[in-house]
């Protein structure tokens, strides 16, 4: 007997000791000395006062913007979320990688269930090996247009930025404002079959500034010391428009793209579409006085209206005169595509990239507009579509349609019903995308409707060929990836040749989002090495709400270390 219990107490301290082993070489991989930080959000109502009318508006902690999330390299970040509004909502960490922590990733119906009114939930994740300028949005509904705030990551204590430290940062959001409940109205525009109106405003850290009714004083300003160089944080968390943004007789030097580092580039103007962010410096190098920061439209596609009124903010030197006036910023032509690739191809890499050189999983994906033959008895209500037909938007001409149910605990779980596994690699049917596609709307220009995903196997090393069509309109789309960023190794005009194609394998830009050229192609790579459900989307929030999105699986690897974790315990319920 006793025998038999040395016997059993050397295996328990065995296992034991196997199992400390396994833990210590687990946690060994996992980056070590981050703090852990801890915010508060309130989803709350904000009585407003702008374009000459007052509105509710929904809010983290009744700011607008929302308050600002500061980290370092590193940290892990817990935030508890409670709702106080009448509607769903869920936050999403626009750009952070989420290594092994896709439930707190946040869209809607992808990753979770709604937080739902009077609910709480806790967001928790580690930014690992991240730095630099992101954001976090509402993704639920068109929540988005007033739910962010900025995340801003610093290097690690003692790491200086690649470049001579700024004077001063500002964080400077571009957004869209609109006088009528979000969430009624993606409903009414989904309900209606046809597109949504314009914005009521442009907005600058919440700001429409002088151009607008009312709105003198509902200005932003940034105060500037002559001679001193300032960092300017740029977010784009505009909703279904893409903007420029330039500052009267000032440089932009872009030195940062979605997080990270670029090599120097210097501008007069860039573009943000919904989801980009860029760092740049700017030098107080002019006369003192008074400058124009504006932001306008940049609209690619053809008979779709827009909100033309710019935005201002003012630029202003210690020394200028109160009421002085502000020297007007001259913005590129609302259609300028030359304007958006000059800056696109400044962007490089600060460092050689680790770029996968060879594939294991080709990907093609079209990415367009659609419109569908109306099925409604009432098609004066339901179909204001092009030619009496109802809008849709699609990749590989598969209109994205979300489950009422979170995808990742179906998937997770092992639950049927909720979505396939039969999304296309490519294209059912090749042919001139650009220029030969349909144009008898909605004769032949329909889609499938589906909640299907492309499944991938974890540690394979992905291309990604985006093609923009012209089945309605050609555009330039912001495609965002969840849980990932990739590297923009190619783009161009026209139809995707592999044979003409030109690649960037040494420094290409490492973004999370990549507006799809007008009439053209982006390919991008990464090494699908984070399991979980991924959510892919035009960060057009019409183009999303008509279905231009995919889900992506990337199955479990080897190891604790490349396993989904399982679901936090107080996972919002659908």
């Amino acid at each position: 007997m006793a025998k038999l219990v040395n016997s059993f107490n050397y295996l328990l301290i065995s296992l034991l000791f196997l199992c400390a082993h396994n833990m210590l070489h687990a946690m060994a991989q996992w980056p070590k000395g981050g703090s852990t930080r801890f915010y508060d959000f309130k989803v709350q109502m904000l009585k407003v006062n702008k374009l000459c009318s007052t509105r509710e508006i929904v809010t983290i902690n009744q700011m607008y913007p929302g308050p600002v999330v500061y980290a370092q390299e590193d940290d892990r970040i817990i935030v508890k979320l409670t709702n106080e509004t009448p509607y769903n909502a869920t936050i999403h960490w626009h750009g952070v990688r989420q290594m092994l922590s896709c439930w707190s990733d946040g869209p809607s119906y992808i990753t979770q269930c709604p937080v739902q009114s009077g609910q709480t939930f806790t967001y928790e994740f580690t930014l690992v090996k991240q730095k630099g300028t992101l954001f976090w949005h509402a993704h639920f509904s068109w929540l988005r247009a007033t739910v962010y705030g900025a995340l801003i990551i610093y290097p690690k204590t003692g790491v200086p930025y690649p470049f001579k430290y700024p004077y001063e940062e500002h964080t400077v959001i571009l957004g869209e404002y609109w006088q009528r409940d979000l969430v009624q109205l993606e409903k009414n525009v989904t309900t209606s079959g046809g597109g949504s109106p314009v914005a009521d405003a442009y907005t600058i850290n919440g700001h429409p500034g002088p151009n607008y009714n009312c709105s003198t004083n509902d200005v932003y300003k940034i105060n500037v010391v002559p001679g001193k160089t300032y960092m300017l944080r740029l977010i784009g968390a505009l909703l279904n428009m893409e903007s420029f943004f330039t500052i009267a007789n000032h440089k932009l030097t872009i030195v940062e793209a979605d997080g990270e580092y670029t090599k120097p580039f210097t501008t007069d103007r860039v573009m943000l579409g919904p989801g980009h962010t860029l760092n740049v410096l700017v030098t107080a190098n002019q006369k003192i006085g008074r400058y124009s920061m504006a932001m306008g439209p940049y609209m690619s596609a053809k008979n779709v209206p827009f909100q033309n009124i710019t935005s201002i903010a003012y630029f202003q030197y210690l020394g200028a005169t109160p009421n002085s006036v502000a020297l007007p910023a001259p913005l590129p032509r609302f259609d300028d595509n030359l304007a958006v690739k000059t800056v696109m191809d400044g962007l490089k890499s600060l460092d050689i990239a680790d770029v996968p050189k060879e594939i294991d999983t080709n990907l093609f994906f079209t990415i367009g507009l659609n419109v569908n033959k109306c099925g409604s008895r009432t098609p004066n209500q339901n179909c204001q579509g092009v030619n009496g037909g109802v809008m849709a938007a699609s990749m590989n001409n598969n209109s994205f349609i979300r489950p009422n149910f979170s995808i990742l605990r179906a998937y997770y779980d092992h639950i049927n019903g909720h979505f396939t596994e039969d999304f296309p690699g490519s294209p059912l049917r090749f042919y001139d995308f650009v220029n030969g596609a349909p144009n008898s709307p909605p004769n032949n220009t329909g889609s499938m409707n589906g909640t299907r995903t492309k499944v991938l196997e974890f540690g394979s090393r992905v291309q990604l060929i985006l093609q923009d069509t012209g089945t309605i309109t050609t555009e330039n789309h912001p495609i965002h990836l969840h849980g990932y960023s990739f590297y923009v190794v190619g783009y161009g005009s026209g139809n995707y040749n592999p044979q003409t194609a030109i690649f960037n394998l040494v420094d290409p830009p490492y973004m999370n989002t990549i507006g799809v050229p007008v009439g053209g192609w982006a390919a991008i790579r990464f090494v699908a090495d984070n399991p979980g459900v991924w959510f892919m989307h035009c960060h057009l929030e019409i183009h999303l709400s008509w279905g231009l999105a995919v889900a992506l699986i990337v199955k479990n690897g080897q190891g604790p270390m490349e396993t989904l974790p399982h679901p936090p315990a107080d996972m919002p319920r659908c």
